[in-house]
This record gives C-alpha cells, sequence and structure tokens, in this order.
C-alpha cells in the first residue's frame, strides 16, 4: 500500500473482533505503548469492542485495506475518567498495524474520529503517550493537542520505568 488513499476508514464491528485483538496484543507484547501485560482473546477484549458504539462520544474507528479488507489500524474515544462531571472529556488512542506504519494511516483515522466526534458535546480529548514516541507526539500535535504535563516512570514494563506525557485538544 503506497498511501492512505488505498484505506477505508468505518465505525468498527464484532466483525473486526479478532483482527483488532490481534493488532492491540501486538502492542501488549512488542512495546510499553500500552501498559497492559497479557495478551487478550477475542472474548476478553469484546466488552471493550461493544463499549464504542457507532454513535456517541465513544467511538471506535476501524482502517481497512480498500482492496482486502484487512484492519490497517483503530482509533477510539473512551470516558476520560468514571466520575459523571467527567462526562463531556473523552481519552483518544489510535493504534496502527505494525507493518502499515508512516503511510497516513494513524491521520486518516484520527480525522475520521474527530469528526464523528464533532456534534458530541464535547470539551476536551486528552491522550496519554508513554515516552519516548516521537511518531504519537507529532501525530497527536498535528492534531491540535497541545502538551500539559508528565506522569513520570508511572508504568513498568519490560523490566524498567515508562513516563506518560499527557496532551489535550479542545473539541
Amino acid at each position: 500500500m503506497s498511501d492512505h488513499a488505498e484505506a477505508q476508514v468505518r465505525p468498527g464491528d464484532e466483525g473486526d473482533l479478532v483482527a483488532l485483538t490481534d493488532l492491540y496484543n501486538h502492542y501488549v507484547r512488542e512495546t510499553p505503548v500500552t501498559f497492559d501485560t497479557t495478551p487478550f482473546t477475542p472474548a476478553e477484549r469484546r466488552p471493550w469492542l461493544l463499549s464504542h458504539p457507532v454513535d456517541g462520544p465513544h467511538r471506535l474507528m476501524v482502517a481497512t485495506a480498500a482492496d482486502t479488507g484487512r484492519v490497517l489500524g483503530y482509533a477510539s474515544s473512551s470516558p476520560f475518567r468514571a466520575k459523571p462531571a467527567y462526562a463531556t472529556s473523552v481519552e483518544t488512542t489510535v493504534y496502527v498495524a505494525p507493518d502499515a506504519g508512516r503511510r497516513g494511516i494513524g491521520t486518516l483515522l484520527y480525522q475520521a474520529l474527530f469528526d464523528a466526534l464533532a456534534d458530541e458535546g464535547l470539551h476536551r480529548a486528552y491522550a496519554g503517550i508513554a515516552q519516548p514516541n516521537a511518531a504519537s507526539t507529532a501525530l497527536h500535535e498535528r492534531f491540535g493537542f497541545r502538551y500539559v504535563g508528565t506522569y513520570r516512570e508511572v508504568g513498568h514494563k519490560f523490566g524498567r520505568w515508562w513516563d506518560v506525557a499527557w496532551h489535550e485538544k479542545e473539541l
């Protein structure tokens, strides 16, 4: 695939569960990007998928290859915190298949996600980025996120401590 024009973005559905679980498990096993440490089964991941309906503030957008339908990545918005006063804030994230990086898939996914969220009455989006991660930081900055602070040594994975830089975006 030469560029993101060869990808399509749509809301995620139950038919994506296995591919999304496999994609996320790559990041669980191989990277500090997520602080999950044990891979998931599709059955374990199903409640997460179902918590992202096709409307409302908590969305799941999936990018697929236009020719094969293979999942290339996803972006989601989820509750920022459980308490009711946080309801107008979301936490966003984006994951791209390891062989689909640097092709504009993350940009395509975030554009679709923020377009979908435009009329949802949200006030802020937040993103926590495990450090170092220059590509994710650059993607978030392109979408208007600004750095607000770092939680130092907040996660322990692969035998070392990791910082998380927090960014916010007005919606």
